[in-house]
C-alpha cells in the first residue's frame, strides 16, 4: 500500500508550495502551467488550469461540476444517484492512490466506462466470464500489443461474434460501476460533457437500475463473505443424497474439489458474484463445503516461505550471539508439539534454520492422515514460525521483536491458515 506521506505538499508562509513526497512531486510536474486558486475552505486547496489570463476558456479543460473525498465504501452510491437524478451529461471520475475509473453519463443513463484496473478491462472480463479461454485471451492480448482493441481482435480471430462482444462491453460497464461503489478511500469529480471518441461503443444502461443492483450486490457479498471468504477457496461435494435444486445444477456440476470459485465462475460463464451466491446456498443445504485456497507452487512453496522467515531469524540470533539458545528453544517446541518430528523427518532444519521443502511436503501427507495435506502443513508451519518469532523477540527485547515483526509480517501472514 502506498504511504500517504508520499502525497504530501507543504505550503510555506510566503504561499509557495513544495512537494514533500515522491508522488506529490510527480503529480505537480505533470500539471505544469498556470492555475487559478479558487475560493474554498481553509483546509482545502482547489486550483484549476486557466493559463496566464486567469480566465476559464474552452481549451482549459472541462468544468468540474461536483467533487469530493471518499472516506468509506458505499459513499459513491449517493453521488451516482444524484448524477442520474439530475440527468447530467459528463464523466464521473473516481480515483484512489493507484487506480482511476471513469463512468460516462447521459440523460440518467450510463453510456460507457474506462478503467485502469487490469482485472476490469474488457479482455479480463471476457476471460473471467468464460467467453475466452486462457489461450484465446493470450492471443487477443498479443493483438492488443500491436495496437488493436480487445473486441476487434476477438472478432477477427473468430473467437466471438460482434453481438457477443457488444454484450460483454455492457457486462464490463456493470463490473466497473459495481467496483466503483466499493471504493473506500479516494476522490471523485464530475466533469461536464465528454468526447464521444472516448467510448468504445454506445451503451444505454439505466443508472438507477444499475445502482440498485450494485447496492444489493454489496449487501449480499458482505453476507456471503461470512461463509465464503474469497473466490480463491475451493468447494467440494459432501455426501448428501438429496437432489440439488435445478437452479444450482450448473454450478454444482462444476464442483470437483479442485477448481476454485473463480475458476467455476469462468467455466459456467456466471462470474464470481453469481457463483458465490449459488455456492452459499449449496453450503447452507449441506451439499457443498469449502477448502482454503491452494498455494501457488503447492506445499513445497509453503516450506520455502517458512524458510525465508526462519533463515532471517537465525541470522539475527547468530549476530546477537544467541544462536545456540534459539536452536534449543525451537527444538524444545518441536518435540513438545509431538508431530513435528514426523513432519521434519530427514528434512532438517539445517544450520541456517532451513527445511528441505520437498521432503516436508511428502511428510505432510503422512501427518495429514487423509485430511488435506496443504491445510495441515500451513497450520503447522504458521505455528512454528510464529513461535520462532516469539522466541527471538523474547531473547532480543521488545524493540527488536517489533522490528522483526514488521520485517517478516508479509511472509508470516502468507502462512496464516484461512477459515
Amino acid at each position: 500500500m502506498q504511504n500517504p506521506r508520499d502525497e504530501l505538499i507543504r505550503i510555506d508562509k510566503s504561499g509557495q508550495a513544495h512537494p514533500i513526497g515522491v508522488v506529490a512531486s510527480q503529480r505537480m510536474r505533470a500539471r505544469e502551467g498556470t492555475y487559478r486558486l479558487l475560493p474554498g475552505p481553509t483546509h482545502v486547496v482547489f486550483m484549476r488550469y486557466t493559463g496566464e489570463d486567469g480566465l476559464r476558456d474552452v481549451g482549459d479543460g472541462e468544468v468540474v461540476r461536483l467533487a469530493g473525498e471518499i472516506t468509506a465504501p458505499g459513499m459513491m452510491c449517493d453521488v451516482l444517484a444524484l448524477v442520474a437524478q439530475a440527468s447530467w451529461r459528463g464523466e464521473l471520475c473516481v480515483m484512489d492512490r493507484s487506480s482511476r475509473r471513469s463512468i460516462f453519463f447521459d440523460q440518467g443513463n450510463i453510456v460507457g466506462v474506462q478503467t485502469s484496473i487490469d482485472s476490469e478491462r474488457l479482455g479480463a472480463v471476457l476471460y473471467r466470464y468464460g467467453a475466452l479461454t486462457e489461450e484465446q485471451h493470450e492471443r487477443v492480448l498479443e493483438q492488443v500489443s500491436m495496437g488493436k482493441r480487445v473486441g476487434e481482435s476477438a472478432i477477427e480471430l473468430g473467437f466471438l461474434t460482434q453481438s457477443a462482444v457488444f454484450n460483454y462491453i455492457r457486462r464490463q460497464a456493470e463490473e466497473v460501476v459495481f467496483a466503483t461503489l466499493t471504493v473506500g478511500d479516494g476522490t471523485f469529480y464530475f466533469l461536464d460533457g465528454f468526447d464521444e471518441a472516448k467510448l468504445v461503443s454506445q451503451q444505454v444502461i439505466s443508472a438507477n437500475a444499475l445502482l440498485m443492483d450494485g447496492v444489493t450486490r454489496m449487501d449480499e457479498m458482505r453476507y456471503f463473505r461470512q461463509r465464503i471468504p474469497s473466490a480463491d477457496h475451493v468447494p467440494y461435494r459432501l455426501e448428501e443424497q438429496r437432489a440439488v435444486s435445478s437452479e444450482f445444477e450448473k454450478v454444482y456440476g462444476a464442483v470437483d474439489g479442485r477448481a476454485s470459485i473463480e475458476a467455476i465462475g469462468r467455466y459456467t460463464g456466471l462470474g464470481e458474484f453469481e457463483t458465490t451466491k449459488q455456492l452459499y446456498a449449496l453450503i447452507q443445504s449441506k451439499h457443498v463445503a469449502l477448502r482454503p485456497p491452494r498455494t501457488e507452487g503447492g506445499p513445497a512453496a509453503l516450506v520455502a516461505t517458512a524458510n525465508d522467515v526462519l533463515a532471517a531469524l537465525f541470522a539475527h540470533m547468530r549476530q546477537a550471539g544467541k544462536r545456540d539458545e534459539f536452536v534449543h528453544s525451537m527444538s524444545a517446541f518441536a518435540v513438545g508439539a509431538g508431530v513435528y518430528d514426523i513432519l521434519f523427518r530427514n528434512a532438517g532444519p539445517d544450520e541456517h534454520g532451513r527445511l528441505e521443502p520437498q521432503v516436508v511436503a511428502e511428510n505432510a501427507v503422512i501427518v495429514a492422515a487423509g485430511a488435506d495435506p496443504e491445510t495441515i502443513l500451513k497450520q503447522m508451519l504458521h505455528d512454528y514460525v510464529s513461535f520462532a518469532l516469539f522466541s527471538a523477540g523474547a531473547t532480543l527485547g521488545r524493540a527488536a521483536e517489533a522490528n522483526l515483526g514488521r520485517e517478516l509480517a508479509e511472509a508470516v501472514a502468507s502462512l496464516r491458515p484461512h477459515r
